[in-house]
């Protein structure tokens, strides 16, 4: 039992840690555009914006997953990659069909998983809610900017 609790926070905290990686360079990516972002037209900026960021976070929470299922494979609860990376992204999604299960000394490390695909997808959710508040923000604030620089532009 304590080794499963390891290993599966062994396993949460490498998906973590990967996560914030791949956020980083996400984050990295947005402050170079900074100024592209910022001038007109914004809408069409925010949507890709939108996009890119849920491509980020599903590479993100694609990435646990894989992790999950490498352990899976390397553990030897399943015989084919396949196999532990369909289970790995049913646990991941907290879906769990039932129709893969663990080993009965392993199954612990299936809750584990679900709770880290859990709070990768919740932790992705609010960055992502995040992101868009902050360029949309950013975006406000600099057509408030331009309005006080020319007011006679916009009425």
């Amino acid at each position: 039992m304590f080794i499963q609790i390891l290993l599966g926070t062994g396993l949460i905290l490498l998906s973590v840690i990967v996560a914030a990686v791949g956020f980083g360079v996400y984050e990295l990516g947005l402050r170079r555009a900074h100024k592209w972002l910022i001038t007109e037209p914004h809408r069409p900026k925010l949507f890709v914006v939108l996009a890119s960021a849920v491509l980020a976070m599903l590479w993100i929470i694609t990435a646990g997953v894989w992790i999950w299922a490498f352990a899976f494979r390397f553990l030897g609860m399943f015989s084919h990659l396949e196999e532990a990376l369909y289970f790995s992204l049913t646990a991941f999604t907290t879906l769990g069909f039932g129709d893969v299960l663990l080993p009965v000394e392993w199954r612990l490390l299936g809750g584990m998983a679900a709770v880290n695909g859990f709070l990768n997808i919740g932790m992705m959710t609010a960055l992502l809610m995040e992101v868009l508040r902050h360029v949309r923000r950013n975006q406000l604030e600099a057509q408030r900017a331009a309005r006080e620089d020319n007011p006679l532009s916009n009425p």
